[in-house]
């Protein structure tokens, strides 16, 4: 039980990581794309439109479900401290992998092609990711949504019918408890 005390002390930290993963395929996903199609020449370009695309994901996560009881801001005044951290962990998302590239020159036809492959994976989307999230989650939660639990918690009571109800009796089990 010390794994769900620590998910609820941390709550906000794992939803963040849950949106994380899943703008991080989104990153990922449309990386490759672009990739190894029209910007095959251009693999620090194709890495920053997938993270753009893929941060205007995060915000709606973000802000409705990983910091939805924080605020203390307005909603344009919120969205714009959004991007404009997220602008800056685009930044700090691209900027391993430009150094594999232009700096370190890991790429064809200084290495081969599968060398060149590694190595833009763990500096753009690994290294890259994780610099850039840990950046946006201490920004994010020291400007963007600054103030914990100033919006409700809004629950949602529970069904008495259907798949997900508790208890679940069949008409014969009602007709033999009568």
């Amino acid at each position: 039980m010390w794994l769900t005390t620590l998910v609820r002390r941390h709550h906000e930290a794992v939803k963040f990581l849950l949106v994380g993963g899943i703008c991080f395929v989104t990153t990922t996903v449309i990386n490759y794309a672009l990739k190894l199609t029209v910007l095959h020449d251009k693999p620090v370009t194709a890495l920053a439109v997938g993270t753009i695309i893929a941060t205007v994901l995060s915000y709606v996560l973000n802000r409705e479900w990983s910091f939805r009881t924080r605020g203390g801001r307005e909603r344009h005044h919120e969205a714009a401290l959004f991007f404009s951290v997220s602008a800056i962990g685009i930044a700090l998302n691209s900027l391993p992998l430009a150094v594999s590239r232009y700096v370190l020159m890991l790429h064809v036809p200084e290495v081969s092609r599968p060398v060149q492959e590694v190595a833009d994976f763990v500096s753009g989307i690994v290294i890259g990711t994780l610099v850039a999230m840990c950046f946006r989650l201490w920004a994010f939660k020291r400007f963007v949504f600054p103030q914990p639990d100033v919006r409700p918690r809004v629950r949602v009571p529970r069904a008495r019918k259907g798949p997900r109800s508790s208890v679940v009796r069949h008409e014969s089990e009602v007709r033999e408890a009568g």
